[in-house]
Parts: C-alpha cells; sequence; structure tokens
C-alpha cells in the first residue's frame, strides 16, 4: 500500500516536470517568434526606407542634371567653356543609370557629390552673369565698329570719288590741244594763199598748227591724226596715199593723213600737206585734229 502510494507520487512529479518542461518550450518559441518577427518588421522598414531614400536621389539627379544642361546651353550660347560642366553632366547620368538599389552609405556620398555640383551650378551662374556682361559689351564695341567703318567706307568712297574726279581732271589738263591752226592753198608753183580757196589753187593742202605749252601732258611718242571734211560732213581720204582708220570713243573712224611724232613739251609746230588729187567740192571744208582718243583742234576753210 505504501509502495503504490509513492509510485503514484512519482509520476505526480514526473507529470508536472513535463508539464513545466512544455510550457517553457512553448514561452521560448512564443519569444522566438516575436522576435522573428518584429526582426522582419524591422528589415521591412529599412527597405521600404532605403527605397524612399533611392527615389528621392534619383529626382535629385534628375533636377540637378536638368539645371545642369540650361547653364550648359547658356553659356555656350553666350561662347564660354563647357568641358568641366560636360564632364559633371556624364558623371550624373552615370549615377542614374544604375539600376541596381544603392546602400545608405552611398546614397550619402552621391547626395554630398549632388550638394557639391549645386555649389558648381551656383558659381557657374556668376560666369554666365560676367559672360553676359562681356557680350553686351562686345555687341556695343560692335555697334560702334560698324558705325566707325560705316564712316571709313563712306570716306573712302567720297575719297575715291575725289580721286577720280581728279584723275579726270588731270587727264583733261593733260590733253594736248592744237593753237594757231593755219590753212593754206598750195599752188602748183609752190604759192601759198590763206583765206578762201579756189580748186586751181589748190595743188596741195598745207595744215600748220602749234602743241600747246602743257606740263601735264605725258611725254613720248604720239600719233596725231588729221581729217578733212567735205561739205557733206564725210572724210576725205585715200588709202593710196596715207589714209587709214583709228578709234575714237570707242568707234572706228577714217583719218585723211597722221604723224608720229615724240612729244617734249617744246611747242612743236607741225605741218600736214594733203594732195587731194581731184577738186574739192564747193563749200566749208573742216580740218580736225586728234592724239590720245580726243579731239585736240579745229578749224575750217572755203572753198569757191
Amino acid at each position: 500500500m505504501e509502495e503504490s502510494g509513492k509510485k503514484s507520487s512519482n509520476q505526480e512529479k514526473g507529470k508536472n516536470v513535463l508539464i513545466i518542461v512544455l510550457v517553457i518550450l512553448v514561452v521560448l518559441s512564443g519569444i522566438r517568434l516575436f522576435a522573428d518577427h518584429k526582426e522582419k518588421r524591422q528589415k521591412t522598414e529599412e527597405i521600404l526606407l532605403l527605397s524612399e531614400e533611392n527615389t528621392d536621389l534619383n529626382l535629385r539627379l534628375d533636377s540637378i542634371t536638368y539645371q545642369l544642361d540650361l547653364r550648359i546651353q547658356e553659356i555656350e550660347r553666350l561662347g564660354g567653356n563647357i568641358d568641366s560642366l560636360l564632364l559633371i553632366k556624364d558623371q550624373l547620368l552615370q549615377a542614374r543609370g544604375e539600376e541596381r538599389e544603392r546602400t545608405l552609405e552611398e546614397i550619402a556620398l552621391l547626395n554630398r557629390e549632388i550638394d557639391r555640383y549645386r555649389r558648381v551650378i551656383v558659381a557657374k551662374d556668376n560666369d554666365i552673369a560676367e559672360l553676359k556682361r562681356l557680350n553686351e559689351q562686345l555687341f556695343s564695341e560692335n555697334s560702334d565698329l560698324k558705325s566707325t567703318n560705316a564712316e571709313i567706307e563712306d570716306e573712302v568712297v567720297k575719297l575715291n570719288i575725289k580721286t577720280q574726279e581728279l584723275e579726270e581732271k588731270v587727264t583733261l589738263a593733260g590733253r594736248l590741244r592744237a593753237e594757231n591752226i593755219v590753212i593754206a592753198a598750195v599752188n602748183s608753183r609752190g604759192r601759198e594763199r590763206e583765206g578762201e580757196f579756189r580748186n586751181r589753187q589748190l595743188e596741195k593742202l598745207k595744215i600748220t598748227f602749234t602743241l600747246a605749252d602743257n606740263e601735264l601732258a605725258p611725254l613720248g611718242t604720239k600719233d596725231i591724226y588729221l581729217q578733212i571734211l567735205s561739205p557733206n560732213s564725210q572724210v576725205i581720204f585715200d588709202v593710196a596715199k596715207g589714209s587709214g582708220t583709228f578709234t575714237i570713243d570707242g568707234r572706228e573712224e577714217f583719218y585723211t593723213v597722221r604723224q608720229d611724232i615724240l612729244f617734249d613739251n617744246t611747242q612743236q609746230r607741225l605741218t600736214y600737206f594733203y594732195e587731194k588729187g581731184s577738186d574739192y567740192a564747193k563749200g566749208r571744208h573742216q580740218i580736225r585734229l586728234f592724239a590720245d582718243g580726243v579731239e585736240i583742234g579745229f578749224q575750217s576753210f572755203e572753198v569757191k
């Protein structure tokens, strides 16, 4: 009886120990589950926070890249150097193009870089302001220079006109001039007669004149052409007697006789003889003299 009671008591004690062990295991399991849950929730919160940080960082990268583009365009328009800004832009685009999630340390590093780039942009704003000032100054100077150039060109045009006018005056002043033109009829006995002539007195026609003094006329060889014009204004010419053609005012003209002389500005006296070989028409004839493409003298005579 006593042994039976001891056995029952031992069984009761074993059962209680088992219950206690089970309770301890349940408590430990609960604690473990709670810790796992807490750790999992903490990791979830960290992941969400990291994702938000990455999103914010990407927005900052986009914003700083956009602002940088504006400065690059403005500085390039103003003619400034953009090499350093293009290098920064490449770095920003490379950072923005990374698809993996960044760590908090990487995000912090990039944020510091963005802050540094912002300071660069602020400095470039000052450069842009200075470039604008210099461009305005250059524009003003260019406007003044264009105005000055226009004035110079106007003066050059005026000077060219004056030079051309002066050259024309010198050319006009340098033309030869025949003066003291004397026309005489020479008969078969060599007797000369001035004034009005009859054909029987006109074995030869003699024209004498002096080249006037002219310091502006260039010295050298000159061709002096003489035209005898009949009353109907036709040039009397005979190729067999030395007549030919010459150019005056761009047109070809006949001449009756010509002489080559060496002009030395000594008031040279020139004489021309022309033997027509037939009667002259009655009426007023003209003598015209030419040199250097212009008329240098004029006279007339009457044939009765």
